[in-house]
């Protein structure tokens, strides 16, 4: 009975951790302009207390203990690991705010509790061979579950990016033929626009402000995205800074080339389309066809031949 209990409480764990974890990256948001307003003076201080139950359950209670236990992996051991971790994470827009050893922590606590609360309350009444199959099973899904979640919020954000691209070009070709600078014009991007990209600008604006160079934040935006086409276009601006090219020619260029490679991949996708088809059609359309054509003349051949 003991053990049940601690299984469910492991259980309980593990939900309310996931949970967090996906509403933190929401809630976040709203904290962070808080404290922005605060800063520029343009709202009423909160109090300790009001600051802190503005974060989330997660990053209140779980994430400082996932921070604690997160040194025994930030060690040479994991280094090369927690350096791809890093960049995904990024690419991902750092959800939750979690670096690479508190990823590892979560991934090592799934790998650990996972197999505990399955080997409770899954394997009841099931032989040792399946008993260890299942739980070795658990463990490569609780350790490869923080991963797939990442995984797919880098894919969407990365798909935003290459969405809204195009239309964030044609206003810094706009802004820039209008007579502003580059920054000016990224400027206008960040106040027009609410997506991944426009943050990325802002992001990239700020750490000009604090005086980092306008090429190595750009090249921080590319690591940070990790979007073909957009890496494209920000090598295209620093080498055209580098060598006195007009920007406005540079950005026009590369709005069109964009779009042509936006046609281009689209077109790419329909001509794969007919071959993605082809094994359902084979495998699920055409028996189906061949049933409903050919069951009738094999009932009346059989029926036939019996007589």
């Amino acid at each position: 009975m003991m053990l049940l209990t601690i299984a469910a409480l492991v259980f309980g764990v593990v939900f309310l951790i996931g949970k967090e974890f996906a509403d933190g990256a929401a809630r976040q948001d709203e904290a962070l302009n808080d404290r922005i307003l605060i800063v520029a003076g343009n709202a009423v201080p909160k109090n300790f207390r009001q600051l802190e139950l503005s974060k989330s359950f997660f990053e209140r209670v779980f994430k400082p203990l996932i921070a604690r236990f997160s040194v025994l992996f930030t060690g040479k051991v994991f280094t090369r690991y927690q350096e791809r971790l890093q960049e995904t994470l990024q690419q991902a827009g750092s959800p939750g705010r979690l670096n690479p050893g508190e990823m590892l922590t979560i991934k090592f606590f799934l790998l650990a509790a996972l197999p505990f609360t399955v080997f409770f309350f899954v394997t009841t009444g099931m032989g040792v061979i399946f008993k260890v199959l299942i739980i070795i099973i658990s463990a490569l899904i609780g350790w490869i579950l923080p991963d797939i979640y990442i995984n797919n919020l880098r894919q969407k954000r990365m798909a935003l990016i290459q969405k809204d691209l195009p239309d964030t070009l044609d206003l810094l070709t706009v802004s820039v033929e209008a007579g502003l600078g580059f920054d000016a014009a990224m400027a206008k991007v960040v106040n027009r626009f609410e997506n991944p990209l426009a943050k990325e600008f802002g992001r990239a604006l700020q750490e000009i402000m604090v005086g980092q160079s306008r090429r190595e934040a750009l090249r921080q935006i590319n690591s940070r995205t990790g979007v073909e086409d957009l890496q494209i276009f920000i090598n295209s601006v620093i080498q055209a800074d580098q060598l006195g090219i007009g920007i406005a020619n540079v950005l026009r260029q590369q709005s069109d080339a964009i779009r042509t490679r936006r046609r281009q991949r689209i077109e790419e996708q329909a001509m794969k389309a007919p071959v993605k088809m082809l094994l359902p059609l084979v495998f699920f359309i055409f028996p189906s066809i061949f049933i409903v054509l050919l069951g009738p003349a094999v009932i009346q051949i059989i029926e036939g031949l019996s007589k």
